[in-house]
């Protein structure tokens, strides 16, 4: 077995080496000639296996969102289509955070069991499915199963993916986040700029929905064609990190995480009504809708890797999170105007704490047992907390036929946001908390 280690080498040296030794009498000089033949092979399977998981998570990311900012952007077509409440609507919008909470907490324990590359690959089987067969349901119902089917690789995907990086990337944590963030921020705004689209052209709203498939089928590819190195083989029985609700740090992240989404959530669910309620109409909205999300890609990109520079996140996220009282009340004054597009920008960028949280996940751990744990801990819990805010946007809505308690609702999760902020930007490791909190 041989390790390769790349070092700088002048060209005298570098031509000599692709040059194998002679074949000499005797055994040992098989031996060598053999080595030298097979060091360069495993240098290049490595770096095509590298590059393959590479290609996989980001084109996974892609999908992540699509099966929910698709429904957002035609929400209107499918209620009339459908024969949908608000209340209903409601749910609807519910179901991801639901989905990511319930499937978010299980993705440890099948990535354990049955490895990253099985569980993502039927896991963007399994939305594909979901995503075709949720669009042609003949009831509220049977939407409402399927969506859950379709999304399924986004609930095991956030929970998966930081794992992911910190076993098989554990050097590159900030670019690989920036990769991923940006890919899933690209998705979302696709989604949302191109259904509308879809559907005129198609004049179709359940095709527009069902088109979604194609790229999570392509997303499969690099997962069939990538093999783990048989040196990570040994990860997937590596012993679990037990008592994670003993730590102050993942109850904060936990709620961080969870009035974070609930936002995105609300937002994605409900923007266009609320817009198309203030006048603008359903293209118009799904366009601010999409500039919502396109604004996040270059952000996205930017924080994960600010955040591994600095010796603490804290200004990274008050700088991000001071502009969410700002962009929400100029779309709740203003929103529907002129200037929407201005309090979109100011939304999208406030979005971005989102990657320093995944960010977070692994700057908080020492080990990758522990970065699942926290990741599963906070993701599953937070998406619980998340499941509230769509709902209860529809409720409200619905009962006082206005935007005002709604409104009152992103206020409140923005002060619990800013709250937990403080604590998980603070320089600490979960496996550190855990041990002071041993009850042995």
């Amino acid at each position: 077995m041989f390790r390769l280690v790349i070092r700088p080498a002048p060209a005298s040296r570098q031509v000599r080496q692709r040059l194998p030794e002679p074949v000499t009498e005797g055994r040992g000089a098989r031996v060598r000639t053999t080595a030298a033949l097979e060091r360069p092979s495993a240098a290049r399977a490595s770096a095509l296996g590298a590059w393959m998981l590479v290609a996989g998570v980001v084109l996974a990311a892609f999908n992540f969102r699509t099966a929910v900012t698709s429904v957002g952007a035609i929400l209107s077509e499918l209620r009339t289509g459908l024969g949908m409440s608000e209340t209903v609507a409601g749910v609807l919008t519910t179901l991801p955070v639901v989905a990511f909470a319930a499937l978010g907490a299980l993705a440890p324990r099948l990535t354990r069991r049955f490895g990253s590359r099985a569980v993502i690959t039927f896991a963007l089987l399994g939305m594909s499915v979901g995503l075709v067969a949720r669009a042609y349901a003949g009831g509220t119902g049977l939407f409402l199963l399927c969506s859950l089917l379709a999304l399924s690789a986004g609930a095991i995907g956030n929970v998966a993916v930081p794992v992911i990086v910190k076993e098989h990337f554990p050097g590159a944590i900030g670019g690989m986040t920036t990769a991923y963030s940006a890919m899933l921020a690209i998705g979302t705004s696709v989604g949302a700029f191109l259904t509308v689209p879809i559907e005129r052209w198609s004049g179709d709203w359940r095709f527009a929905l069902a088109a979604w498939a194609a790229p999570a089928l392509l997303a499969i590819v690099p997962w069939l064609l990538w093999r783990p190195p048989a040196g990570h083989a040994e990860a997937r029985t590596a012993p679990r990190l037990r008592g994670v609700h003993r730590s102050r740090l993942a109850w904060m992240m936990l709620i961080a995480f969870g009035t974070q989404s609930a936002t995105a959530y609300i937002l994605m669910g409900w923007l266009t009504a609320y817009l198309r309620s203030e006048g603008m109409d359903g293209a118009a909205a799904g366009a601010m809708l999409g500039l919502f999300t396109l604004v996040q890609i270059p952000v996205f990109m930017a924080v994960p890797a600010i955040a591994v520079r600095t010796a603490g996140q804290r200004g990274v996220f008050y700088a991000l999170a001071a502009c969410y009282p700002l962009g929400v009340t100029g779309l709740w004054l203003f929103g529907g105007g002129a200037s929407t597009w201005l309090w979109m920008v100011v939304l999208g960028v406030a979005m971005s704490v989102f990657p320093l949280i995944l960010t977070l996940f692994g700057l908080r751990a020492r080990t990758a047992a522990g970065t699942a744990a926290l990741s599963a801990f906070a993701q599953s819990g937070g998406y619980l907390v998340a499941g509230v805010g769509p709902f209860a946007v529809g409720w409200l809505h619905g009962l006082t036929d206005a935007w005002t308690l709604p409104f009152a609702l992103l206020y409140l999760l923005m002060v619990l946001h800013v709250v937990a902020g403080l604590a998980i930007t603070k320089d600490r490791y979960i496996e550190d908390e855990l041990a002071q909190t041993d009850p042995r």
